[in-house]
């Protein structure tokens, strides 16, 4: 019998696990320079967390079951989790909060297409307790920052604006919203024809769905429909933001008020970070403000302010791979150490220790015997290792370079 992997799992071997460092590490490095905190919440939630507030189809999610007949689950993404740590362990926090995070998640495969991917790693900050303009445009320069950290530079945002898509929607009869909801996420004009809809409203659906594009150009059509206070005010916050960002630079911008999420918990602007690799688009990651999920979680159902986004570690990995940017190897060791005799071996690992415990990271191999000389040295130099340290039976040492 063969053993591999459950279905949608993988094994990540070494030189998987070093280009997944080389990401990771680039990321960590930018969220640390921007005053954020690691977070690691538990893998397996209460399902009630999962789903925030139905917020996250029960589909996606792969269920377990304890001895107390809970409903668990694994994680599906990661803000959910955060919001509940926050709001129920970090009672007098002072905000706003910056965390970051770096794990895996998991998701049901519940079109049963055989040996679909279950299992995902991200990275990603979520910034809470606070709301408005500023902590908007810091969450999209962070992402800039990331994504400069690791070399890449053909990627642009498409941003949207829950607040308003959402708001546009409430025009059309309550029953067939989520039909119009679907037809606008998926631009699809024949399922708009076939609703039933006055003409007035199949024609603002029609604009609804060509609100993408430059961002002059979308502000304009959608200040010209019929907008309340409310929603011109939103408007008005969506057309400083974007001014901010051009001003500040380092940020391609493609306006998308069709754009709807999945994940129905975003009450703000959303967003897609997006990649053009070997001609075909990418989805890098994806973000957005929610203002009501930490309500859910809170004691006293008190809402806090959030804004976060998520980068896919395996499209970045792709990406990044196919442009040649990624280690080819594994770091080799800078020392191969070998006991000439039996009497030589406590000798040998006292000195390897003491390389180790220099003050800079050293690694450093033990010979495990049964080889001889030139057997050690060929060794060592298709492991590429940089010395050798032959240890004799009085304990002294001979140093021999390799490369």
């Amino acid at each position: 019998m063969v053993y591999q992997p459950a279905s949608g799992a993988r094994d990540l071997l070494p030189l998987d696990v070093a280009q997944k460092h080389w990401i990771e590490d680039r990321l960590q490095q930018v969220f640390h320079g921007w005053g954020y905190h690691r977070i690691i919440t538990s893998t397996l939630e209460r399902m009630d967390t999962l789903m925030a507030g139905e917020a996250i189809q029960r589909q996606m999610v792969i269920q377990l079951q304890n001895g107390q007949d809970e409903e668990l689950g694994l994680r599906p993404e990661l803000t959910a989790s955060i919001a509940r740590a926050v709001v129920t362990r970090m009672a007098g926090v002072t905000y706003p909060k910056r965390l970051y995070y770096n794990a895996n998640v998991f998701r049901r495969n519940w079109e049963n297409k055989h040996n679909r991917q279950q299992e995902f790693y991200q990275a990603g900050v979520e910034l809470l307790g606070v709301g408005g303009l500023l902590a908007n445009v810091e969450v999209l320069l962070l992402v800039r920052n990331c994504l400069a950290a690791l070399g890449l530079q053909d990627w642009h945002l498409i941003l949207g604006e829950a607040g308003i898509t959402t708001s546009l929607l409430d025009a059309f009869p309550v029953k067939i919203q989520p039909q119009v909801r679907s037809a606008i996420a998926h631009l699809d004009h024949i399922a708009i024809d076939n609703l039933p809809l006055s003409d007035e409203l199949r024609h603002r659906a029609i604009i609804m769905m060509d609100l993408r594009g430059d961002s002059a150009d979308v502000l304009q059509k959608v200040s010209s429909l019929d907008l309340n206070p409310q929603q011109q005010e939103m408007v008005h916050n969506l057309k400083s933001m974007v001014e901010l960002l051009q001003s500040v630079g380092g940020v391609s911008l493609i306006l998308d008020l069709s754009l709807i999420e999945t994940i129905d918990y975003y009450t703000g602007i959303v967003f897609e970070i997006v990649t053009n690799n070997n001609s075909q688009a990418r989805v890098l990651g994806r973000g957005g403000r929610y203002d009501r999920l930490l309500g859910l979680y809170h004691p006293q159902a008190e809402d806090i302010p959030g804004i976060g986004f998520v980068l896919n570690i395996e499209d970045l990995h792709q990406v990044l791979l196919y442009n040649q940017q990624l280690p080819q190897s594994t770091a080799a060791s800078d020392w191969l150490v070998v006991p000439q005799t039996a009497e030589a071996q406590a000798a040998a690992f006292a000195y390897a220790q003491k390389l180790r415990d220099s003050t800079e990271l050293v690694r450093v191999e033990m010979d495990l015997g049964g080889k001889d000389a030139a057997t050690v040295k060929q060794y060592a130099s298709d492991r590429g290792i940089a010395q050798i340290a032959w240890i004799k039976a009085d304990g002294s040492v001979i140093c021999e370079p390799l490369v």
